[in-house]
C-alpha cells in the first residue's frame, strides 16, 4: 500500500498516542472527522495498523530485569527449527524472539523480576526445550533507547 503524506502524519500521531480521538486528529491534520475515520479504517483494513496495545512500565510490574539470551540449536534440521519456534511461543517471559545469522541461531529478549527469577526460568523452562545445544546470556545494565515507533 502506498502511503501519502497525510497517512504518514496520521500514523506518526497514532504511534505517539493511539487513544487520540478522530476529532483531535482532525484538528492536527486539517481534515474532517469523517475523513480521519475513513483513513484509519483503510489503514487497519490494509494491515498497516495491525493492533493497538498498552505499553507497560516494566519496573512497576516487576519485569525490569531484561536478558538477551542467544540460543544455539543442536542441528539446523527444519523440524528442530519449527519445534523450537513453536515451543518458544509458549514462554511468557520471552517478549521477542529473532531467528538470526551468525554464531547463534536465535536471540530471545526475556523480561523477569530478577536474577533468581531468570535462573528459575532457565532451569525449568528454557533448558527443557528440545534441541538446544547452548545458550549465552547478556543482562541489561541500562536502557538507552526503547521505541515502538517506525519512522515513515
Amino acid at each position: 500500500m502506498d502511503l501519502d503524506e497525510t497517512d504518514k502524519k496520521l500514523l506518526f500521531f497514532l504511534q505517539k498516542d493511539c487513544k487520540q480521538t478522530t476529532k483531535e486528529l482532525s484538528g492536527k491534520l486539517g481534515l474532517s472527522v469523517t475523513a480521519i475515520y475513513e483513513r484509519v479504517k483503510k489503514l487497519e483494513n490494509a494491515g498497516v495498523i495491525s493492533k493497538y496495545v498498552a505499553l507497560l512500565d516494566k519496573s512497576k510490574v516487576k519485569k525490569n530485569f531484561i536478558v538477551l539470551c542467544h540460543v544455539k540449536l543442536s542441528q539446523h534440521k527444519k523440524e528442530f527449527v519449527l519445534q523450537f519456534e513453536k515451543e518458544v511461543m509458549d514462554l511468557q517471559e520471552v517478549t521477542e524472539c529473532f531467528h538470526v545469522s551468525g554464531d547463534y541461531d536465535y536471540i530471545l529478549k526475556i523480561g523477569v523480576k530478577d536474577i533468581e527469577d531468570y535462573r528459575s526460568f532457565m532451569l525449568t523452562k528454557l533448558t527443557t526445550l528440545q534441541h538446544i545445544a547452548s545458550t549465552h546470556s547478556s543482562f541489561m545494565i541500562s536502557e538507552v533507547k526503547n521505541t515502538t515507533a517506525i519512522v515513515l
